[in-house]
């Protein structure tokens, strides 16, 4: 099938404006050839095929090519391989031939962005596989990486044509790997739009309510900004400084995180915006003394908070991020955050990676060291391969943190960490010999645990003994990539003896019960026991790590609505929303059900209830349906690993809910008497809701506390909550397990 005339015209509108944006980075005939080149063949190649939406397939690679020259800076190889980068995985071309035609250089780019084909192992992902292959392009070229982004952005824009399940696989991949990936590569503004596309089509609902919000206040946060703004423009104008001063106010799904986190309404959050001003500096002094001399401008005219300064000129950012922030009163006692940066530094918040090779022969720029360590230290960890793909993912994942402390050595060297690192992260960091032997640390002189959590500002000094070793454990205390993988790369040197220990005892002790080591056997155990395959269960046994103590119990216990005792679910089907909702109810008792669908689990991560909404999940091993609240950041981990797992159908609660659930919530606020006659009156006499449990401590005028109650559904809990935070001197009600 070919291009209608209507197609055609499309085709060449974007393929012009592509054009224009490619003349900043043509800098002969030969590119713009390169580039003709790669535009016809990907026409060619993609000829009659089109995207769900209905629009030409082949407008897809040109935006993505835009994208890559627009809003990441890339040049002409990196638009050529952006426009050939589906052509070998969904046509007849292979990489040979791109490397025939465009040269050994684009022909590794495109084969770096092709997906893989053929057979996986069944204990693995696809998916996990993939993301692993594109990854490991980090060791040759970063602009794969870049590029790939790019896709990501461009598919997330065209999302609403996709179902829910893909909508909820994409958008879970998004959040989890692609949005922090492109914050460690710099690439702030993208990182930003790609967690409001998630949250758009996650939560549609919630992101147009909270856009209404921020339109409607527009115009008094507009004033307010021009009033800030005034004294400081008229002191840098009176300085001779040239310069950009604007209000960048929060993104959607930052605003939301932090409603959630906090549990507050929109009205609470108090800083929606920051004031930003980029300028141009001068031949000397140095950019850092510059930017000293723009703050101390704007604290002659408001009063800064000692403890909100961010100096990130003389310790950048791990992503090359620059600039200095700070805290200051404005006008009617409302706390501004104010950020200042140059130009260069600007360009490198903006494009990152890219705009670092546009400055890496910049004296006054430190970014390239601190990409530079980091590809080090990524292409360290891939010269370590391991045989589950799932691990390398959530490992690379573990070096894309954004929060950092800075640590030092006996010595006061200076080492950066991940927010939440612990002494055994640190010994790792310092080699990994001295990991595998720590034992303790003396953190400030004074002796600790190795598990304890290090502070910015800390000095480390590592304990170690020739006796000690890693242990299985230390895996849920380490928090870096680097010491995460030192520590399964010692423990695989045990894995074959503890594995072939663990099916001997486990078959040992089956034999005793009489019970044959069948599949179903093997998966129920798996699965009791917390494992992800039976190899990482003879592991666990074998180590230690698992007892076989209660065998028997779990042997014989039947496993059917073991969660969902009180509660009906329907599992609509959006394929067919002619057909009426199909209920799948769990009763109270273990009664057979009348449908042959598989059964439901409630999530232990974030425990959704009655209202919430839910996503369901069908575990590869179980074969059971997990329902997960649609915000849980688990769901978004294993969409990004089994999106193909995500079930198609939308789970629906029903409106008959015949038991209560326990939840919990804490309450924080003002000590008085009667309080506690005022909160008792809420909960019974108002909700007639039940309490199993409260716990309030009082001190120094404060108390807090928490209280567990049975609730019938979410509209419930929220509706209780709304009534108590308008108990006198309470502060804040927040739900547990969210």
């Amino acid at each position: 099938m070919n291009y209608t005339a209507e197609d055609e015209k499309l085709i060449e509108i974007k393929w012009n404006e592509l054009k224009e944006s490619c003349k900043k980075i043509c800098k002969n005939e030969e590119d713009r050839n390169l580039i003709n080149r790669a535009f016809f063949l990907a026409k060619e190649a993609h000829q009659g095929v089109r995207r769900r939406s209905g629009e030409p397939y082949f407008l897809h690679p040109i935006a993505v090519a835009k994208i890559v020259v627009d809003e990441i800076g890339l040049g002409v190889k990196s638009v050529v391989a952006a426009l050939l980068h589906d052509v070998v995985e969904d046509t007849d071309y292979t990489v040979e031939d791109m490397e025939h035609i465009f040269g050994h250089k684009i022909a590794t780019m495109v084969d770096g962005l092709t997906k893989m084909s053929g057979v996986f192992n069944a204990d693995t992902s696809k998916q996990a596989e993939y993301f692993r292959k594109v990854l490991l392009t980090l060791s040759d070229d970063v602009r794969v990486i870049l590029i790939k982004i790019a896709d990501r952005l461009h598919n997330m824009r065209t999302l609403g044509a996709m179902p829910q399940n893909k909508q909820i696989k994409i958008t879970g991949e998004t959040i989890y790997l692609f949005a922090p990936l492109a914050y460690r590569l710099g690439l702030y503004a993208i990182k930003t739009e790609l967690e409001d596309l998630c949250m758009k089509y996650r939560f549609p609902k919630e992101y147009e309510e909270i856009t209404r919000q921020i339109n409607e206040t527009s115009a008094a946060r507009e004033e307010y900004i021009r009033k800030f703004n005034a004294p400081i423009i008229e002191a840098l104008d009176r300085n001779g400084i040239k310069y950009e001063i604007s209000g960048r106010i929060k993104s959607v799904y930052s605003i939301w995180t932090k409603m959630v986190r906090k549990q507050i309404p929109f009205s609470e959050i108090y800083d929606l915006f920051a004031i930003r001003i980029v300028f141009q500096p001068l031949e000397f002094p140095s950019e850092k003394t510059q930017c000293w001399q723009v703050y101390s401008s704007i604290t002659d005219i408001y009063t800064p908070k000692p403890d909100r300064l961010r100096d990130w000129i003389s310790i950048p950012k791990a992503n090359g991020y620059e600039a200095l922030h700070s805290t200051v009163m404005g006008p009617d006692g409302i706390w501004v955050e104010v950020q200042i940066r140059t130009q260069r530094m600007e360009d490198i918040a903006e494009r990152g990676f890219a705009a670092h090779w546009k400055y890496k022969h910049s004296s006054i720029s430190h970014d390239e060291d601190e990409f530079d360590k980091w590809l080090k230290m990524i292409r360290t960890a891939l010269e370590s391969p391991t045989q589950n793909a799932i691990d390398f993912l959530d490992n690379f994942k573990l070096s894309l943190y954004t929060s950092e402390i800075a640590v030092f050595t006996p010595k006061g060297e200076a080492r950066r960490l991940p927010y939440g690192a612990t002494a055994l992260d640190f010994a790792y960091d310092v080699h990994t010999k001295i990991g595998n032997k720590a034992i303790g640390a003396k953190i400030n002189h004074k002796i600790m645990p190795i598990t304890t959590t290090l502070s910015s500002g800390d000095q480390v000094e590592i304990i170690t003994s020739e006796s000690a070793k890693p242990k299985a454990e230390w895996l849920e205390y380490a928090s870096t990539s680097k010491a995460k993988q030192a520590i399964k790369n010692f423990l695989k040197r045990e894995q074959e003896h503890n594995h072939q220990r663990g099916m001997d005892m486990l078959e040992e002790r089956l034999a005793q019960l009489n019970i044959t080591p069948n599949n179903r056997v093997i998966r129920k155990l798996t699965a009791a026991y917390g494992s992800n395959s039976k190899d990482e269960l003879y592991t666990k046994i074998g180590a230690g790590i698992v007892s076989l103590d209660n065998l028997e119990k779990i042997i014989k216990t039947n496993s059917k609505n073991k969660i969902l005792k009180f509660w009906t679910l329907f599992i609509k089907d959006n394929d067919n929303d002619n057909e009426d909702d199909n209920p799948i109810t769990t009763h109270k008792e273990n009664t057979p059900q009348p449908d042959s669908r598989e059964q439901l689990a409630v999530a232990e991560c974030c425990h959704p209830l009655p209202g919430d909404k839910v996503v369901g999940y069908k575990d590869p091993i179980t074969h059971q349906i997990i329902v997960h609240k649609a915000s849980c950041d688990e769901l978004n981990r294993l969409a990004s690993q089994h999106g193909e797992c995500i079930v198609k159908e939308e789970i629906k609660w029903s409106q008959f809910k015949t038991e209560s659930s326990l939840v919990s919530i804490e309450i924080v606020g003002i000590d008085r008497m009667g309080l506690l006659v005022d909160l008792a009156n809420v909960v019974t006499n108002d909700f007639s809701i039940n309490m199993r449990h409260i716990n309030i401590q009082s001190h120094d005028g404060i108390f807090e506390g928490t209280l567990s109650l049975y609730v019938r559904d979410a509209e419930s809990l929220n509706d209780l909550q709304d009534r108590l935070r308008k108990i006198k001197g309470m502060e804040s009600v927040k739900r547990q397990n969210i």
